[in-house]
């Protein structure tokens, strides 16, 4: 079992309402994927009633909560001192968030405990995977 960093976020969904709507997000990191973090959205924040996760790079939260950053789905930016936005794209719109930036900046400092960043890709099982994907294709 590798070890795993959970912390549940208190988000703010901004747009569409006309007061911010609460969202509890809770933002995950595990050693068997080090590069990567999670956001887990519960099913009363998504459009589909499902549990919702969305994966994008630690260094993206790293970079984000110093400058803005992100060329893709997920942009990062410090919005003032105290708060930070994080910005959804996907083909059925953009999802707008505001996180207090103490609490992102415990989440990742966390994960550095579990796997320092000189470290993460050491943690990646690189033949272990290329083992996996030559007997799915086999197989």
């Amino acid at each position: 079992m590798f070890p795993t960093v959970e912390q549940t976020v208190p988000g703010r969904l901004l747009g569409g309402a006309p007061q911010p709507v609460a969202v509890p997000v809770r933002f995950t990191y595990s050693a068997d994927d080090p590069l990567a973090v999670h956001m887990v959205f519960p099913p009363s924040a998504s459009l589909s009633g499902t549990t919702v996760t969305w994966a994008f790079a630690r260094t993206l939260l790293d970079a984000g909560l110093a400058a803005p950053s992100g060329t893709g789905d997920v942009h990062i930016r410090p919005c003032g001192p105290k708060t930070t936005t994080v910005e959804l794209r996907s083909p059925e719109g953009v999802a707008l968030l505001r996180f207090g930036t103490a609490r992102l900046r415990h989440f990742l400092l966390h994960s550095y405990a579990t796997v320092p960043a000189e470290l993460e890709t050491r943690a990646i099982d690189i033949d272990g995977g290329l083992a996996a994907l030559l007997r799915e294709t086999r197989g």
